[in-house]
Order: C-alpha cells, then sequence, then structure tokens
C-alpha cells in the first residue's frame, strides 16, 4: 500500500499592492473653501466660485429683460448691455421753425412796412419846401406803418434769441442735432437779413414817393 505524498500544495504567490492615482475630478465638486480653493476676487461673498469659461443663456423659454437686444437667435443667444434710448428731434425741429419765422416772417413784414414807410415819406417831402434840415414831421403819415416795422423788429430779435438758444440745446443734447445746426445759422444770419431787406424796401420805397425813379 503506498504512501500519501506529503508534499506541501504549491502556494499561490503574495499579491503586490495597487498603485493609488488621485481621482480626475474632485467626487464633491471644486472646494470653495480652504486649501485647493481657487482665489476669492474682493467683495465676493462666502463660498464664491468662478464659473467655467464659456457664453451663457438663459434657458429655453426665458425671455430676456426689455432692453437687451439678442445678438443672435436660439438657445445660445449672447445677450448686451441695453441699447441706448434714442432722443426724439422735436427740440431742434422747434427752434428752426422759430429762426424761419424769426428771418423770414420778420423779414417779409418789415419789406412791407419798410416800403409804405419809403413811399408816404418821400411824398411828404415833395410835398414841402426844401430845407437843409431834416424833418421828422415826414413820417407822420406813415407812423402806422413806423410801428408795425418796430413791432416786426422786436418780435423778430425774441424769436432769434429763442431759436439760438433753443438749437444749441438741441445740438448739445442730440435731439434734433441737424435741425438744431440749420436753426442757429438761420437765426444768426436772421439779424443782416433784416436790416438788408429794411434798407432795400426803404431806398424803392423812397425812389417811388420822390419819382426819382421814374
Amino acid at each position: 500500500m503506498s504512501q500519501p505524498d506529503a508534499s506541501p500544495a504549491p502556494q499561490d504567490p503574495p499579491a503586490v499592492p495597487a498603485v493609488w492615482a488621485p481621482p480626475s475630478a474632485a467626487p464633491f465638486g471644486t472646494p470653495t473653501s480652504g486649501a485647493g480653493a481657487p482665489a476669492q476676487p474682493p467683495g465676493a461673498p462666502q463660498g464664491w466660485s468662478a464659473p467655467p469659461a464659456g457664453v451663457y443663456a438663459p434657458p429655453p423659454g426665458y425671455a430676456p429683460a426689455a432692453g437687451y437686444p439678442v445678438a443672435s437667435a436660439g438657445p445660445g443667444a449672447v445677450y448686451g448691455p441695453p441699447a441706448p434710448a434714442k432722443r426724439s428731434g422735436v427740440l431742434g425741429f422747434t427752434a428752426l421753425a422759430l429762426a424761419l419765422v424769426a428771418t423770414v416772417g420778420a423779414s417779409l413784414v418789415a419789406a412791407i412796412a419798410s416800403f409804405n414807410i419809403g413811399l408816404g415819406a418821400g411824398r411828404e417831402v415833395v410835398s414841402r419846401p426844401f430845407t437843409g434840415d431834416f424833418d421828422w414831421g415826414v413820417l407822420t403819415p406813415v407812423r402806422d406803418w413806423v410801428l408795425l416795422g418796430e413791432v416786426s423788429f422786436w418780435v423778430g430779435t425774441a424769436l432769434g434769441v429763442w431759436a439760438l438758444i433753443q438749437g444749441i440745446v438741441a445740438i448739445v443734447t442730440s435731439r434734433g442735432r441737424g435741425a438744431g445746426i440749420a436753426a442757429v445759422v438761420i437765426a444768426a444770419l436772421g439779424p443782416i437779413a433784416f436790416g438788408a431787406v429794411v434798407q432795400g424796401f426803404l431806398t424803392a420805397g423812397l425812389a417811388a414817393g420822390t419819382g426819382i425813379g421814374g
């Protein structure tokens, strides 16, 4: 009878311990405080963490706040700062209308008054004996026209100054800048135009009244 083999059974080789490797990402997210937390900007609230780089858009179905234009349509729309409100140009156009009334309207009334003043004064000069001194009495028959000429002058001056100031305000505040520039130019040229019209029509009236022009 053979004896059982008493040699010990072969044993498995000892296990080699695995090398530990750090996880690719923190299991509970990026730490917000302590070691490893990103630097916080001054004044940031406790627990602040910088958002990852990228463009953020509101969730689908949410409209942007009023005044924020959308740069691109779709779920990834980018929102910019509110667009500046467009100012009304009424101020500039009002100044332009006042300048036209002050220059054209006053000059037209002054032209009518000046011609009639010259016409009446010329006829009065012819009917009186010639003297070396000028007699203001020749204006007595045309005193109403003289008054109309003075009123047109003062009204035109007041409206011209108003248009000049309002035009400058319209230019500075960009409320009808083009019309404001035109109003300033017309209002500034108004006194020159008024004086030229008065002189021209007064001379024409005197020539017609005295018969110098034939």
